[in-house]
């Protein structure tokens, strides 16, 4: 199991490198496609973190969000990011472990790092969104629905992910994603949780 942050960083650097991706879609995720879609405030700021690739981002900014931040301690997936949209004055590129990013944000979006992330950590992510986002700020998006496993990405349930939540969150959605990638389908749970 990848412990020490050093050796975090240089493992997802590896993978990024060597094409190692097999979660990348290569495109932004149905579900959340469909949730930035109701957003009507463009100027909310938003969270990516652990953001890889950040697809994510690059449809939020062609969206005319005027305020995306994706943060990612692999520096291969930024860079790719970079080549992709050019110099956007909209986008905020952090090369930054999560956990020391203070920022206040309106929305976080979940996009593969919570799975990632050692199982371990998984109370202290909830408690650190919960930290960033500003009063009634949102965390949503998607969590795998498969049993434990010796990840990267890590399983887990929804009974699982209730338990680190439910002290910081209010739940808003947490169900089945139902428009999810035909390849997850369905194994995503689509959340929309609100700061406590």
């Amino acid at each position: 199991m990848i412990r020490q942050k050093n050796e975090v960083a240089d493992y997802w650097q590896q993978r990024y490198e060597n094409n190692n991706t097999g979660w990348d879609m290569g495109q932004v995720s149905p579900p959340l496609k469909a949730y930035f879609d109701q957003i009507e405030d463009k100027r909310k700021c938003i969270l990516i973190p652990g953001s890889g690739n950040a697809y994510e981002a690059e449809y939020l900014i062609a969206s005319g969000f005027s305020n995306v931040h994706v943060a990612d301690i692999a520096m291969h997936p930024l860079e790719h990011l970079k080549k992709r949209v050019g110099h956007q004055a909209h986008l905020h590129i952090h090369y930054q472990d999560f956990f020391n990013i203070s920022t206040k944000f309106d929305l976080i979006v979940e996009q593969t790092f919570f799975c990632a992330i050692n199982p371990e950590q998984r109370y202290d992510y909830a408690k650190k969104t919960a930290e960033l986002l500003k009063a009634d700020g949102n965390l949503a998006g998607l969590l795998f629905d498969f049993p434990l496993n010796d990840g990267p990405p890590y399983g887990g349930n929804a009974h699982e992910y209730m338990n680190y939540f439910s002290p910081f969150f209010n739940f808003h959605t947490f169900q089945r994603a139902y428009n999810s990638y035909h390849k997850r389908y369905p194994k995503e749970i689509f959340i929309n949780l609100v700061k406590k």
